[in-house]
């Protein structure tokens, strides 16, 4: 009987197989992603499981998925950020505010986070 081979490599699909009892089994390994996927990372992995399968299942088996919601954190990130600023500027939201009527300034904060969360939701998350 002739000894099979631990490994072996597949010219035609380009994977490597190693061999686990009578059978060879795709050696995969996912990519190295130290990045946080943040909560946006995780709302938008939440969404593609529900809504879109197929675009999931892609980013998973090509190693992508979570360089793609690290990506997608750090970009929602910054937009959240530049989106704050914008509309704390065009509302007045500033620090002579905050020293006059702190109350007020934190209601006015947190309209405006509240609104810009929704605004990365409908526009990066859930699409």
């Amino acid at each position: 009987m002739e000894k099979l081979r631990k490994r072996i490599h597949d010219n035609s699909n380009g994977l490597d197989y190693v061999l686990v009892g009578d059978y060879y089994i795709p050696d995969l390994k996912l990519a190295e992603e130290n990045r946080p996927t943040g909560q946006w990372g995780r709302m938008h992995k939440a969404f593609l499981q529900e809504h879109r399968p197929g675009q999931y299942n892609e980013l998973l088996l090509s190693g992508k998925l979570w360089t793609y919601l690290a990506d997608l954190n750090e970009l929602a990130n910054d937009w959240l950020a530049c989106i704050i600023s914008q509309m704390q500027a065009a509302e007045g939201v500033t620090e002579e505010l905050k020293a006059r009527d702190q109350l007020a300034w934190v209601r006015a904060v947190n309209s405006i986070r509240n609104r810009a969360e929704e605004i990365i939701r409908s526009e990066m998350i859930y699409v």
